[in-house]
């Protein structure tokens, strides 16, 4: 289901009371107990990840980082419907992370903008979030200061001067309207509610405030555009404050992408419901369970190199079987052959040949199936 925005001219609202009508609004409220096995179970995924993770080397722990950064910048802009261009996603945070992949894709002004706002949430968590850093986040997902084809207020909380902010899908005419946001006049002292709390020292479990301050600002829905996106990173920027680091190993968003359909239904119903929002964190702690649980699968050739050049301690090679060998782990299109090695260790076909009838006596490659001179060669798996 595909959600817009819009802001149209006021009227007396059909809806339901939304929560942020409540009279005791923002004060939310949820049942401990319900959520304290979920909670224990998230943790202790956490912890069993991070424990494989730091088995790892550093040139590993940065590939992984890489490539978990890569996944949750192009999900959290596809939950939106934006597909982003991959290479230029991986070389925008390879560039800012001072990693060296090779070529690096033209730099783009609005991939850039978005690894801006991934990077600066999970990097520098530990520094407060403002208006002014959240303005900067929104100005770095909207540098022409149009979101499409509309101009909108950038860099600055939405103004509702067409009429309040709605979430709406279907077409033109027969829109179904999911949520109307609180007033934009009264956003100034609403978001700074927020900050406030959001920089305060958690009360329980600091996983339950990723959950409320995502929720939270969510429904806030301070900015004409952008405002998923921007949830979505504070919510990323309170589990790093959880976990107590910047570095990612394991992406939120790819797991939201993957239930968007559930998420969109999750926020609605919370947000049409009571201040005791028990199932919304009791839904959004599944998912990130199914996150650091999905990690295996996202880091698979992370941890499949880890442990090949583990097994290979002890087997000398050279400079050059070594460099393409972590070519091929990484992965590339068609086969391994004498020609393919030659090129990617820009060597002779004869020294090229030499390595890999080394590593063939050494157990290292084995023979495909196929002979003649388009000869390919696999990595043994022991």
């Amino acid at each position: 289901m595909m959600h817009n925005h819009r802001m149209r001219a006021h009227r007396p609202p059909r809806n339901p009371r939304y929560i942020w009508q409540s009279s005791d609004w923002p004060h939310f409220s949820y049942d401990a107990s319900a959520l304290a096995a979920p909670l224990a179970q998230v943790h202790r995924a956490q912890g069993q990840l991070m424990g494989r993770m730091a088995e790892l080397g550093m040139t590993q722990r940065e590939q992984a980082t890489l490539q978990v950064l890569t996944q949750e910048v192009i999900k959290t802009s596809e939950i939106e419907g934006e597909r982003l261009d991959l290479d230029a996603v991986r070389s925008s945070i390879a560039r800012r992370l001072g990693l060296d992949i090779g070529a690096l894709a033209p730099s783009d002004r609005h991939v850039d903008g978005v690894v801006d706002v991934v990077l600066d949430a999970t990097r520098n968590f530990d520094k407060p979030l403002t208006q002014e850093r959240l303005f900067g986040w929104h100005a770095a997902l909207f540098p022409t200061g149009y979101s499409g084809r509309v101009r909108i207020t950038v860099a600055g909380w939405r103004l509702d001067a067409s009429g309040p902010m709605e979430v709406v899908s279907g077409p033109v005419g027969r829109e179904k309207v999911h949520f109307t946001a609180p007033p934009a006049d009264t956003l100034p002292a609403q978001t700074d509610a927020f900050l406030q709390w959001f920089n305060a020292a958690p009360v329980g479990d600091a996983l339950i405030k990723a959950g409320l301050a995502h929720l939270w600002l969510v429904t806030l829905h301070p900015f004409d555009d952008g405002n998923g996106r921007i949830s979505r990173a504070v919510g990323d920027m309170a589990l790093a404050r959880a976990e107590g680091t910047g570095q990612r190993f394991f992406s939120f968003s790819a797991q939201i992408q993957r239930e968007r359909k559930d998420y969109y239904a999750q926020l609605e119903t919370t947000q049409k419901g009571q201040l005791d929002v028990t199932p919304w964190l009791s839904w959004f702690l599944g998912c990130l369970l199914r996150a650091v649980q999905g990690a295996d699968t996202t880091l698979a050739g992370v941890l499949d190199k880890a442990q090949f050049w583990q097994r290979c301690a002890g087997t000398p090679m050279n400079t050059r079987q070594t460099q393409v060998l972590n070519r091929v782990l990484d992965g590339f299109e068609g086969k391994l052959t004498n020609a393919r090695w030659a090129a990617l260790g820009k060597c002779s076909a004869d020294t090229a040949l030499r390595d890999i009838n080394d590593l063939l006596a050494r157990g290292v490659l084995r023979r495909l199936e196929g002979g003649g001179r388009s000869t390919g060669y696999a990595l043994c798996v022991k």
